[in-house]
């Protein structure tokens, strides 16, 4: 018992200090861009409905703090799996991105709208800012069996999640609704091609 809670342990420690490649940071730009595409859909539709500048800047902070959350609490869940699956996790996890990127393209192409929410209670408030996050878990999840570098992983996951809803929101009262469409299909793209490449 005392030999696998040293396992996890150490195991824990090593995704925190796991080492930064150029190629696994352009790997988590890429990410943090496809999941922050997610948000910046969703802002649009609600800048589309009329949105004050101090609510703005509220919900944008909000949504970076749960994109930092969520897929911090989705690495060490991953981590673990990791663990369980053994060789078999790099497939599991690029199914899992196959899956999540498909579900965006095909959200996108229903037209889903977004739900009505009021984004100046706190109810309304996390309620938005977890539905966009949840797709930070789940990639969160998928970057934890490959022992991804979580300081690097929170800071653009949370940064993308919180510039691009903001940019979303300030330019969805100027914009076709078409776009916030677009730019989640793309977002499921770059995660689906990412899951093709993690599987092959």
């Amino acid at each position: 018992m005392f030999g696998r809670e040293t396992k996890r342990t150490w195991g824990r420690l090593a995704l925190i200090d796991a080492p930064l490649h150029a190629g696994q940071l352009l790997t988590l730009l890429i990410i943090a861009l496809a999941l922050g595409l997610d948000a910046f859909s969703l802002g649009l539709g609600i800048g589309l409905k009329g949105i004050r500048l101090p609510d703005v800047l509220k919900l944008g902070a909000v949504i970076a703090l749960f994109h930092v959350l969520m897929p911090l609490a989705g690495m060490f869940a991953g981590h673990y799996v990791s663990g369980l699956l053994g060789d078999v996790a790099s497939t599991a996890a690029g199914i899992l991105l196959v899956l999540l990127g498909g579900h965006m393209i095909y959200s996108s192409l229903r037209g889903e709208a977004v739900q009505s929410f009021d984004h100046r209670s706190l109810w309304g408030l996390l309620v938005l800012a977890i539905s966009v996050s949840v797709d930070s878990f789940s990639v969160g999840i998928t970057l934890g069996m490959f022992a991804a570098n979580i300081w690097a992983t929170i800071l653009l996951f949370g940064l993308f999640g919180g510039l691009l809803s903001i940019m979303g929101l300030l330019l969805g009262r100027k914009v076709s609704g078409n776009l916030g469409e677009y730019g989640e299909a793309c977002g499921g793209a770059i995660l689906l091609v990412f899951g093709v490449l993690f599987i092959f």
